[in-house]
């Protein structure tokens, strides 16, 4: 089969490439959980704090300087939770590239595990398949909804940034996400045609 050469090479060729677009896509969305956190933390303090401060005014312990703090802006992070919203929200399509090349989806092996190679072959075949077009679904999805707030001149409440800039963010790793996924599905295609794997199968979780 004059085609095999050519799977195997553009397989072989174009998995580190995807592989290592997915981990720093990966890394960018740890980033934000981080800043996220940072953010949660210095809301929480500041919430804490102001409360504190307001406290002392009332008590008429330290006015003078509780209440050049509070001037200061000690208080709660405003907007906080829009910001964590819209960062969570990029950050789980930042992760998804990863966990889709390399195949740390839940999985149920129990039955699997007793079937032959080409069973296995077919059947994460039609798993790829079935994940590539769901991702590529979400992808199309996020991207009307991103068309619609962006018509819309929708905005937060308490930032009045658009909403359609956290659309936009989670639709850039949804649409990584749905290229991978056509592209693991189009190696397992060709892995059936050929009856051999191309590129690692992954590390699933066994539960």
């Amino acid at each position: 089969m004059r085609s095999g050469p050519f799977y195997y090479t553009g397989a072989r060729v174009l998995y580190p490439f995807f592989y290592g677009l997915s981990r720093w896509l990966a890394y960018i969305g740890g980033v934000m959980l981080v800043l996220l956190v940072l953010i949660t933390c210095a809301s929480i303090a500041g919430r804490e704090l102001n409360g504190v401060l307001f406290w002392l005014i009332d008590a008429g312990w330290f006015a003078g300087a509780a209440q050049w703090l509070l001037d200061l802006g000690i208080g709660p992070i405003n907007g906080d939770f829009e910001l964590i919203e819209a960062g969570v929200a990029f950050a789980i399509f930042a992760f998804l590239p990863l966990c889709q090349i390399t195949g740390s989806h839940a999985t149920v092996d129990i039955f699997t595990n007793g079937l032959s190679p080409r069973a296995n072959r077919v059947l994460r075949m039609v798993t790829e398949l079935v994940f590539a077009a769901v991702l590529v679904l979400i992808a199309v999805q996020l991207f009307a909804g991103m068309q619609s707030k962006l018509h819309s001149g929708q905005t937060t409440f308490l930032l009045q940034f658009p909403i359609w800039w956290a659309y936009a963010l989670s639709l850039f790793g949804a649409v990584m996400a749905a290229i991978v996924g056509v592209y693991l599905a189009l190696v397992r295609v060709a892995e059936m045609l050929q009856g051999r794997a191309l590129i690692p199968a992954g590390s699933e979780f066994d539960h």
